[in-house]
């Protein structure tokens, strides 16, 4: 066994570590730069607002899985690792803060683009020093990151590209960024990467989860800030309420708990991609879905409490409507993906779910939009009631370890 000492201070986990309270503190950045987009793509109700929505919640992921699994190596909160976070923090930051200018730039000050690029390579250089400086004696693992560090170059450098141009060209450039980015990690093996503790991995995703929820919720009340309070607001939030709490349950009654015990289950050698499958690609669609239904719960209450350019039978048309039904269409494919990853099982009942929503997308086309949220509540209670009374004695199991 080699006694060499690392070269930084750095405390390494244990399998039970858990959460430290300042991966928790990092995490409030995403918080904020979730609403920045949610916010943008509701100033740009376009499909190209749409799109480019979707890739910048890409790039905010991205950034977020490469710490959730240096974390796992080493305590967030202890030693030379601390001070990483802290800059890496700063560092996204400064993304979140320039989201509004991520295509287009506002005149005066700095160039939001160039911001974003420069900001965005501060981060992932961070990410990969630290990750290299931890490795010290594991051969295996440098050569991974070794193998990595093109990819995340090359979509660093395309993104500065990106920012000297404009409109489709520019969103062609960041797609490539991130598709060179997903696809370079895609195809390394896996197998060279580490993850020592199934629990804190999984408890991380699962606080994500949460953090993406509480947006949806954000979006609820942010929609409604300047408007007064009456009857239609109230109904709508609480159905909106409904619909995030709907999601919370799909997730945290049963999803949380055997995806960490299939990853606790699964052995040393093949961790690592099970964890990359399931987590790190399949969480994805569930994080976008989550804010692609803000966006569309933060458009219904628009519709519902501004009399002055809305009328309450006013249905939701167009990207919000989509965004509404296909954010939940998204969610529920990711956790169909998941379920089949970790456990080799279809969930057929999120996956009819799921169908029923695009269905809805058409059928409650010319609903106002209070009966569209209203109609997509009934679908997820639907749902939560037959998952709830079928998987009764499973879930049972699941979350106690006992059976009846």
């Amino acid at each position: 066994m080699s006694t060499r000492r690392p070269p930084i201070k750095a405390q390494a986990t244990s399998e039970d570590q858990t959460v430290t309270t300042l991966e928790l503190f990092f995490d409030l950045v995403f918080v904020f730069a979730l609403t920045q987009i949610t916010a943008l793509m509701a100033h740009d109700l376009t499909w190209g607002g749409a799109v480019r929505g979707l890739l910048l919640i890409g790039l905010l992921w991205w950034s977020w899985i490469g710490f959730s699994w240096l974390c796992n190596l080493v305590k967030a909160d202890e030693g030379s690792v601390r001070t990483v976070m802290l800059l890496a923090m700063g560092a996204m930051f400064l993304i979140a803060l320039a989201i509004p200018e991520a295509f287009h730039d506002l005149p005066g000050g700095l160039p939001g683009p160039v911001v974003i690029a420069i900001a965005y390579f501060l981060f992932r250089a961070l990410h990969l020093v630290l990750f290299w400086v931890i490795a010290d004696g594991d051969k295996t693992l440098r050569r991974t990151l070794v193998r990595f560090a093109p990819a995340m170059l090359a979509g660093t450098a395309l993104l500065l590209v990106a920012s000297q141009f404009d409109g489709r060209t520019q969103t062609l450039l960041w797609a490539a960024a991130l598709a060179a980015d997903y696809g370079g990690t895609y195809l390394i093996d896996a197998r060279g990467w580490r993850l020592r503790s199934a629990g804190h991995f999984a408890e991380r995703h699962g606080l994500i989860v949460i953090i993406a929820l509480g947006e949806s919720i954000v979006a609820i009340g942010v929609g409604v800030t300047d408007l007064p309070i009456s009857w239609p607001i109230i109904i709508a939030s609480l159905l909106g309420l409904a619909v995030s709490a709907a999601l919370w349950w799909i997730y945290f009654d049963a999803t949380v708990h055997y995806g960490e015990q299939a990853l606790a289950a699964e052995p040393h050698e093949t961790r690592p991609k099970l964890a990359r499958d399931a987590y790190t690609f399949l969480h994805f669609p569930m994080v976008a879905g989550i804010v692609l239904l803000a966006l569309g719960l933060k458009k219904v209450l628009e519709y519902v409490g501004d009399t002055e350019h809305h009328h309450l039978d006013d249905p939701l048309k167009g990207i919000g409507l989509y965004a509404l039904f296909f954010g939940v269409v998204f969610y529920l494919l990711g956790h169909v993906g998941f379920k089949y990853r970790t456990t080799h099982t279809i969930g057929w009942s999120r996956l009819i779910t799921a169908a029923l929503c695009v269905v809805a997308v058409f059928a409650l086309a010319k609903v106002p939009a209070l009966g569209q949220v209203g109609g997509l509540a009934v679908l997820l209670a639907g749902l939560v009631a037959f998952e709830s009374v079928r998987f009764a004695q499973e879930r049972d199991e699941l979350r106690h370890g006992h059976s009846s």
